[in-house]
């Protein structure tokens, strides 16, 4: 896989990429709609609650003047209708009434007074009362030279005349209460649909990614850091769960947000809304300059985090390796740099949201600014009510926080679309082993192996394999030598098909290895390596490999085959015994029994043993052979081996130099060719002697 950090994301939403992530969401397209339609609800919700305030405020609180008929009944049994009416100087508050010229004497207190006898022609002149006055313990307003005796209220009394207003205040206290409720809930249960739906995808995304490095040749592990693969599988996955849980609903539920309150601003009063409008140039400017600066945030950001999880990787798995060599300085340096540069770039993300939020701040304040004056001037002018006014206060306020969402939530949209292409790069890596639909699954691989004609490289034109061709009889055990980097290896990696070739044939049984079903072909192979790896768990589970067809006393058996049950006795859990990552308690000569243990269990048809013995001690090496003797026979084992002297009772031995076959025979057979390998045994013994 190339994967280059520093590449330039593709401007704009790569269509490919767009197109591949939904159609990991086309399973559950039922699901998002139904969370975007109660996504509707919630943002009906938002619009409606301000609009019940100012109605509160319009039709209710600011109620003061108002004409009441009042029945009464006279001595002798006849109604009359008094019309009466409820002023109070409350609208213009005290100190506002001051400002306004108005005079309040010392016994003045209370702020509702009703007043009778009055013309309708007469009401719209109570708004120019200059004076309120009490003498003898009555009240008296003057206005336009007018002076009339009113009546003081208490709050009581107050309570009865205005008690509609206050019933009508309760009802819309309890509709907010609803609705606000109501909006709790849809939010509730649109975030659990969506968290649940995208927590699906993610998964199904997970299982995909992991999938296909399982199928991926060892070539590519061998040039791909674990950190960084590691960092697809997490991180990368996380990133595209945001986008699916948060960014894209989000980002409609700001749309529908700007969009309704810019409906419902125009509806209300369109020249207010007009004059509101004249701070978006500073809105587009400021998002377009912040996106251009986040995305190159965010990217720099993703860059460093996968460059110190390879770094952190490696590392801790070589720690044994850094000790060893008192490299911990110079590697605390070299974290300490890594570290560094994922900190500039978080700083620089950081200034950046920190200078974007309050210019958008800054914004708002302007916003709100010219509500206020251009609202209120309205408000004084009598065009416009107060209810409106507070309606477009808080429109005001949830104006801005959409915008603000919708800038922040693209980064992350960036940032999501950089993890996808590095996600899809991943899935799109070619040097995959692939497993025919219609491949042969045999019952049983008898191990008649053969290679016509094979040439095979890791790279392009370097050979590793050239032209070779042998015949391995079933029950046979064939020996491969030759220096360093001859071929050996590689030819029982090919064996197994963790390569693939570039000519010729590999043929099983008859049957080209292209052909077999990959599982039936490597579960009949018994790989013993000279790198032992333990997994997390204990002995039993690193023998068994989760096959529950493996039991307890086969486990036991195999491990008394190679001589591991004498060591596994001692442990205090015995085969219960914790293994540590790597089997990092155990000798090396402990995990290569439990190694020998592990491929026994599974009773392959083939044994492969690559260097399997060289960090045995002599008195073990001595045991595991005699084990080995006896799991050989009937069975087809190929092995190589350094040391000569452990492959001189090998049925075929096949000398390799430089990629090619030069010799086949036995060990007495090659000696009297005086060829190749006569010369390799006679380098090792003098060495010996």
């Amino acid at each position: 896989m190339h994967d280059n950090e520093e590449v330039e994301i593709k401007k704009g939403y790569d269509k490919q990429l767009l197109k591949r992530l939904l159609a990991y969401a086309k399973p559950y397209m039922a699901w998002i709609t139904v969370s975007l339609i109660l996504l509707i609800g919630v943002v009906g919700a938002d619009l409606v609650k301000p609009i019940l305030v100012g109605n509160a405020v319009d039709d209710i609180i600011t109620k003061y003047d108002t004409m009441y008929s009042i029945v009464d009944e006279d001595t002798e049994g006849a109604i009359k209708v008094k019309d009466v009416y409820l002023v109070s100087d409350e609208k213009n508050k005290y100190t506002e009434a001051r400002k306004a010229g108005i005079i309040y004497d010392d016994a003045y207190e209370k702020p509702y007074f009703l007043i009778s006898d009055i013309d309708i022609s007469e009401i719209s002149l109570l708004s120019n009362v200059q004076k309120v006055s009490s003498k003898d313990g009555k009240y008296y307003i003057s206005y336009n030279n007018v002076k009339k005796e009113v009546i003081s209220l208490n709050d009581g009394e107050i309570g009865l005349l205005r008690n509609d207003h206050i019933n009508g205040l309760v009802k819309i206290t309890i509709i907010f209460i609803v609705v606000l409720i109501l909006g709790l809930v849809i939010t509730y249960l649109q975030t659990i649909l969506l968290n649940y739906t995208g927590q699906k995808i993610i998964y199904n995304i997970r299982n995909d990614v992991f999938t296909h490095i399982q199928n991926l040749s060892i070539q590519f592990f061998n040039n791909n850091p674990v950190g960084k693969l590691v960092t697809r599988v997490t991180n990368d996955t996380e990133t595209l769960n945001e986008m699916y849980t948060s960014v894209i609903v989000n980002s409609v539920k700001s749309v529908l947000m700007l969009t309704g309150i810019s409906v419902m601003m125009f509806i209300l009063e369109w020249r207010l809304t007009l004059a509101i409008f004249l701070v978006i140039p500073l809105l587009i400017i400021s998002t377009m300059l912040f996106r251009h600066f986040s995305r190159k945030a965010y990217r720099e950001v993703r860059t460093k985090v996968a460059a110190i999880n390879a770094f952190l990787s490696e590392h801790i798995s070589g720690m044994r390796i850094v000790q060893i060599f008192s490299q911990e300085k110079r590697k605390m340096n070299e974290f300490k740099k890594a570290n560094g540069e994922l900190k500039n770039a978080n700083m620089k993300q950081l200034i950046v949201f920190g200078v974007y939020r309050p210019s958008m701040y800054l914004i708002y304040v302007i916003g709100l600014a010219i509500v206020l004056t251009y609202g209120g001037n309205m408000v004084i002018k009598g065009t416009m009510s107060i209810g409106k006014l507070i309606i477009f206060i808080q429109y005001i306020s949830n104006f801005f926080d959409p915008i603000q969402q919708l800038a922040e939530q693209f980064n992350i949209l960036q940032s999501a679309m950089a993890s996808s292409e590095k996600i899809f790069t991943l899935l799109d890596e070619d040097s995959i082993i692939d497993n025919k639909e219609d491949s042969i699954k045999l019952d049983k691989i008898n191990g008649n192996i053969e290679f016509k004609n094979v040439w095979f490289a890791y790279n392009e034109g370097e050979w590793v394999l050239k032209d070779v061709s042998f015949r391995v009889s079933p029950g046979e055990t064939v020996a491969f030598v030759g220096a360093t980097g001859a071929g050996k290896t590689s030819i029982l990696n090919l064996i197994s098909r963790y390569y693939d070739i570039q000519k010729g044939e590999i043929l099983i049984d008859g049957y080209n290895v292209k052909d077999l079903d990959l599982k039936c072909l490597r579960s009949s192979i018994g790989q013993m390596l000279q790198d032992v790896f333990l997994f997390t768990g204990n002995i039993n589970s690193n023998v068994r490999l989760k096959n529950n067809e493996i039991t307890d006393g086969k486990i036991k058996k195999a491990s008394k085959y190679v001589n591991a049950d004498k060591f596994i006795q001692k442990l205090p859990d015995k085969y219960n015994e914790k293994v540590y990552e790597r089997g990092a308690t155990f000798s090396s000569g402990q995990r290569q029994l439990l190694s020998f243990a592990r491929t026994l269990a599974f009773s392959p048809s083939i044994l492969i043993l690559d260097e399997a013995t060289a960090n045995i001690d002599t008195e073990t090496e001595l045991l595991i052979q005699d084990a080995l003797y006896k799991l050989m026979e009937g069975r087809t084992t190929l092995v190589v081996a350094h040391r000569l002297s452990t492959i001189q009772h090998a049925d075929k031995i096949i000398v390799l130099h430089k990629g090619r076959v030069r010799e086949i025979g036995n060990h007495q057979e090659l000696l009297a060719k005086k060829g190749i390998y006569h010369n390799l045994y006679e380098l090792q013994y003098q060495e010996i002697n």
